[in-house]
């Protein structure tokens, strides 16, 4: 029963920052999401519907991929790709999507280093 309270929590959350967050082609929506074992990261133009670049824990280009999990470290690595990936597309302000997790953590740990790898928010 405790985890059926934490899961509507968590979309209460989703739906709540959904809401508020909306991507442009000049500024899209980074949107994240964190499963057991990966973290995907998608820069998303809701205008138009479509996702405009994008990485995640195993894509090809990272190294080490096989080496890589959902957590902090990960995270930052896959933050600095993401950056990488946008500015590649001319992508330089984004909104960040959180998709319903705490800012904290991994969460943190992925924004922050976008945000140095050269990403506005």
């Amino acid at each position: 029963m405790r985890t059926d309270f934490k899961q509507k929590l968590a979309q209460l959350r989703k739906w709540r920052v959904r809401a508020k967050v909306s991507g442009t082609a000049e500024r899209p929506r980074m949107a994240v999401c964190f499963t057991n074992e990966h973290i995907y990261v998608q820069f998303i133009d809701d205008v138009k519907r479509v996702t405009i670049a994008s990485t995640c824990t195993t894509s090809k280009a990272l190294p080490d991929r096989e080496k890589l999990a959902a957590n902090v470290v990960s995270a930052k690595i896959v933050g600095v790709a993401a950056a990488q990936a946008a500015l590649n597309k001319g992508i330089k302000q984004v909104v960040f999507d959180r998709g319903g997790a705490r800012y904290h953590g991994k969460v943190k740990a992925l924004a922050d280093a976008a945000r140095e790898a050269g990403l506005q928010f």
